[in-house]
């Protein structure tokens, strides 16, 4: 390419893409889950697109598929989960795409190993746990599955619980669903959830599915991070009853876009879910079972080269440096937390436990009919100015904000910024009421 051509490319990408572009990395980022990037990631990427190998099986490129076995062996002894979840045994860790191939990868192999026992003329009968604060992956998920929608149980949750999963109310409805003769067959937990980061009660939930013989997975996909420091590990505790446990490397552990970690007990339940083996990808130490093929582990055959940007990630910050990290976007959130209670115009709607602030500001004389549009009108207002970008959901009717701290350059100076923006937006909102 000459250098007139370079200088156009360069041009064209400042006018015409870089003004679309929502800036993900920017510290001003508040508005989902963060996508984590870093120099460790980035040199990663950088690397596998320069070898651009298809790495579908170990003869493929054995480095591939052996360096991914050791970094999630790796990443899973940083999060102390069971044995079984490791390399050396049944189990094992992929890195699949997202969260949503995750769940869906599992869930296949749930209902593949509970049709072999009851008949395949049983899948109209199989049912689906969760709470109704699941990310809806797990609904889409059961759609590609072929699980009747009608047998999809979002089972609802409020704030007595903190947004997360009664076990109460799920035995009751494994109990109804059992006395009509349905077959309860799969329960997703979720660690962190999106709307609220509410933790589910692994242990509890992993009894319930163990008595059921159900397969419990456990979504963690941006809260799992977190659990690389010891005093948030508790959130997973109960993980030992899982059959499969995910979490995002590429949310908040600076590793860049895709990189979603599944660690399964069981490796042999998705290999007879999703194994094919034509002529053409047949060779001695598949066909001697000697290695690990993980194009039978996910949806796709074709597969690349991801575990290089994890250990990157893992080799140039280490265990130390990863949980200070997080540690510091937590403490910023609270900090936000303790300005918002200083306000008495706003509240917190959920307790935060990571670093997501769940707040709304109040409706004058508490008239919840105008709550609403009070705090759309000041999601607008905010996003507006482009200064920052903050998200809402709604949690018992209850519309509301959320500020999620987990920008890499994210500082105090940044929230800050963010909290004088929506007080003096909220100031101005007020004022035409």
């Amino acid at each position: 390419m000459c250098e007139e051509q370079n200088f156009y490319v360069i041009a064209d990408i400042q006018a015409k893409i870089l003004p679309g572009v929502t800036h993900w990395q920017s510290p001003n980022f508040f508005g989902y889950y963060p996508s984590n990037s870093s120099i460790a990631g980035f040199l990663g990427e950088m690397m596998s697109a320069g070898l651009n190998i298809v790495g579908f099986s170990w003869i493929t490129s054995p480095a591939a598929t052996e360096l991914e076995m050791i970094v999630l062996d790796w990443f899973g002894k940083m999060l102390k989960l069971p044995e079984e979840f490791l390399s050396a045994g049944k189990g094992g860790g992929v890195i699949q795409g997202t969260a949503s191939e995750a769940v869906l990868v599992v869930l296949l192999a749930a209902r593949d190993k509970i049709l072999r026992r009851v008949g395949k003329n049983s899948l109209e009968k199989l049912v689906v746990y969760a709470s109704d604060q699941t990310h809806s992956a797990l609904q889409k998920a059961c759609q590609i599955g072929g699980i009747h929608p009608e047998n999809c149980r979002l089972l609802r949750t409020d704030s007595s619980t903190d947004y997360a999963l009664s076990p109460n109310v799920l035995n009751e409805a494994i109990s109804n669903d059992v006395t009509i003769g349905l077959i309860p067959f799969f329960l997703c937990a979720t660690v962190g959830t999106t709307s609220s980061t509410a933790v589910d009660p692994l242990l509890e939930l992993g009894k319930i599915a163990k008595s059921n013989d159900m397969w419990f997975h456990v979504d963690a996909a941006y809260a799992g991070s977190a659990c690389i420091c010891p005093e948030y590990r508790h959130y997973i505790d109960g993980v030992e009853e899982a059959d499969s446990f995910n979490t995002n490397a590429h949310k908040w552990f600076l590793t860049n876009f895709d990189c979603s970690v599944l660690w399964i007990k069981d490796r042999n339940a998705l290999i007879q879910a999703l194994s094919t083996n034509p002529e053409f990808l047949k060779n001695k130490a598949s066909q001697a079972n000697l290695v690990v093929d993980y194009k039978d582990w996910q949806i796709p055959l074709g597969r690349r080269f991801r575990s290089l940007k994890l250990w990157m990630v893992l080799r140039l910050y280490g265990l130390e440096n990863l949980q200070s990290y997080i540690r510091n976007h937590i403490n910023l959130a609270k900090h936000f937390e303790e300005l918002v209670a200083q306000d008495p115009r706003f509240e917190i709607v959920t307790p935060r436990l990571f670093s997501l602030v769940c707040f709304r500001l109040l409706p004058p004389h508490n008239d919840e009919m105008c709550a609403t549009k009070l705090n759309h009108g000041l999601l607008d207002a905010v996003n507006s100015t482009g200064k920052i970008f903050v998200s809402h959901t709604v949690l018992s009717g209850k519309y509301l904000l959320r500020l999620a701290v987990g920008a890499p350059l994210t500082e105090e100076r940044h929230v800050n910024a963010a909290w004088k923006l929506l007080q003096d937006e909220a100031s101005a909102l007020l004022a035409t009421l």
